[in-house]
């Protein structure tokens, strides 16, 4: 699990509590009609720009943001090199019993036992790549619209509690809820916006592009095993893919296993 995304939301929401707090009552900033007007109005807008069976599916990739991808690019390289080695000697088949943990490569590697041809294991794994792309994109997307609805149902919100503050000018019991209701409504719309839809929409987008990375270590990988390419020639063209300070020096296990 990807602690980092709870515990920025928890002390985020901590913090805005604390300083409540501190300076009043924490009753004094909860109103009922503006949490109708900020959460139920950007629910119901995103309910008009997207169909209900892709907003649940996008609402299910948030899960995303609070783990880490199913795979990681270093680990996914260093296991390719480690059955490029064993395909060499032993054949492509002797892959069937080995313990692979990332599940697209086990996909992959199960495709190529299976004796599938390579144009169509290719053809396969881009498909479940490019899929994955834009059900992530959608999610991505979805949130991004509710950071962006958010502060304007906040701003209608505004809106709505100053009209009532003007009509009941003479009445000064009725200034302060309607004041409340401008100013609460305001502030909801930025919590949500800036503390958690666009922070996950951010989220997401880094989680889906480290997965797709890893996606096409993957595809690379495969297609160089099958072409029987030894494991220094899969190493370089792998490794290419990462940052210079998470690719491994060339040891002398390395030049030997080539």
């Amino acid at each position: 699990m990807d602690i980092a995304t709870p515990i920025g939301i928890v002390v985020g929401f901590g913090l805005i509590v604390g300083a409540i707090l501190v300076g009043g009552s924490l009753s004094s900033y909860i109103d009922i009609p503006s949490l109708l007007i900020v959460v139920g109005g950007t629910v119901a807008a995103t309910l008009i720009c997207e169909k209900l069976p892709n907003l649940l599916g996008a609402v299910g990739v948030v899960k995303n943001a609070f783990r880490f991808p199913p795979g990681d690019a270093v680990a996914t390289i260093a296991k390719i090199i480690e059955l490029s080695n064993i395909a060499r000697r032993e054949g492509v088949l002797a892959l069937e019993n080995q313990k692979i943990e990332d599940p697209f490569l086990a996909k992959a590697v199960r495709k190529a036992v299976d004796g599938l041809p390579q144009d169509e294991i290719q053809d396969g794994l881009t498909a479940e790549l490019v899929a994955m792309k834009q059900r992530h994109q959608r999610g991505q997307k979805l949130f991004r619209f509710m950071g962006t609805t958010a502060p304007s149902m906040g701003m209608i919100g505004t809106l709505i509690g100053l009209v009532q503050m003007l009509q009941t000018l003479d009445d000064p019991a009725a200034i302060g809820p309607a004041m409340a209701v401008a100013l609460l409504t305001t502030m909801y719309g930025a919590i949500l916006a800036f503390l958690v839809f666009n922070p996950l929409a951010e989220k997401l987008e880094r989680k889906s592009a480290e997965e797709s990375a890893n996606m096409a270590v993957v595809i690379a990988g495969i297609e160089s095993i099958l072409k029987g390419h030894n494991a220094m020639i899969i190493k370089d063209k792998l490794e290419a893919r990462l940052s210079p300070k998470e690719r491994k020096p060339e040891t002398e296990g390395d030049a030997q296993a080539a």
